[in-house]
């Protein structure tokens, strides 16, 4: 047995029993979230890469409930943040308040200056407020006048947005949009998920409620866990592979050059990688599978692909292209 199969096999050692708390999580999420297994299992993974996600789907598919149960399971700070048309970024991150007694400025800090922030329907806020946000998301820190603060850790953004409304809604320039890890598509549940959530739902009674799991520290540790976990060469070939794909499909034998008009960024790599390793980690594994990588890619990749009025004349989804690629990339 060579040296590096010796440190894979400790480094899973290690994964098996840091993943035991996430896979708790996971259950206990399920005990108010019916159904739903791909929005929970991207949560985690944007979790532990320590990822912002943005949310989507039509009212009334859990979004909300499932983001709180996630901050209820994690024994951690959680601020919910309804974004409107008339919010202010002092509504969000604090400003300065004048001391009249001592002539002096102080600063009240707002309510980003928690561990889990719940950006409820962030297409409903002004450029404005949705800058001030995505700055923090990305600098992890808030200016207030002079003074620059540090955000708190773990510091996590998930936000949400409605696709049908386009009224009083300000959709987030894709510069913005790709500072998000993950882009997470909420769906109808089934027909016998359905069912479940009326017998469990239809009463008067509160939700039941989620037992805390884990502490901070947990996360932290996890995360440098996720670090060490093994990737080969190959791989990361393959991820480059794919994100390069996006931007020049003609080098892979691909005739979708029309229909794209601006591919993943680096960070769309970046976060890819981070992806599958977390992906691996919550599969108990100290590697990552090319398996691993495709899993993620689409959550990745989504909000990343820019399509051309003729992708749209053809009624193409940024989904479609990415899965083309998929297809067509050769795996290691």
């Amino acid at each position: 047995m060579t040296t590096a199969q010796i440190d894979v096999k400790q480094i899973s050692e290690r994964v098996q029993a840091a993943s035991e708390p996430f896979r708790h999580l996971e259950e206990q999420m399920h005990k108010v979230i019916v159904g739903q297994q791909d929005l929970l299992h991207g949560m985690m993974i944007g979790l532990l890469s320590n990822g912002h996600m943005l949310i989507e789907g039509v009212p009334g598919l859990a979004k909300t409930t499932a983001v709180a149960c996630l901050a209820a399971g994690i024994n951690t700070g959680f601020q919910r943040l309804q974004f409107t048309p008339d919010l202010l970024p002092a509504d969000l991150i604090g400003t300065l308040i004048y001391q009249p007694n001592d002539g002096r400025f102080v600063v009240k800090k707002g309510p980003i200056f928690s561990n889990v922030i719940l950006a409820d329907e962030i297409n409903r806020a002004p450029a404005k407020v949705q800058s001030a946000l995505l700055e923090a998301m990305q600098e992890r820190q808030v200016t207030i006048g002079a003074e620059t603060f540090p955000l708190p850790k773990p510091f996590l953004v998930l936000a949400t947005q409605n696709p049908v409304e386009q009224e009083g809604t300000y959709p987030l320039p894709e510069a913005q949009v790709d500072r998000f890890m993950l882009k997470l598509i909420v769906d109808y549940p089934s027909k016998i998920e359905e069912r479940v959530i009326l017998d469990r739902m239809s009463s008067t009674h509160s939700l039941q409620t989620i037992e805390p799991v884990m502490q901070p520290a947990a996360i932290e540790h996890a995360r440098a866990t996720v670090d060490e976990i093994y990737i080969d060469e190959k791989i990361k070939d393959y991820i480059v592979n794919l994100v390069h794909a996006t931007r020049k499909p003609d080098e892979y034998g691909l005739s979708l050059a029309e229909l794209i008009q601006y591919g993943g960024s680096p960070r769309a790599t970046i976060n890819l990688t981070l992806a599958s390793k977390a992906n691996a980690f919550l599969d108990g594994r100290g590697y990552v599978s090319p398996q691993d990588v495709k899993d993620v890619a689409m959550d990745v990749l989504r909000h990343r692909v820019l399509l051309t009025y003729e992708a749209e004349a053809e009624e193409k989804t940024s989904e479609d292209i990415i899965q083309i690629i998929l297809d067509h990339v050769p795996v290691p």
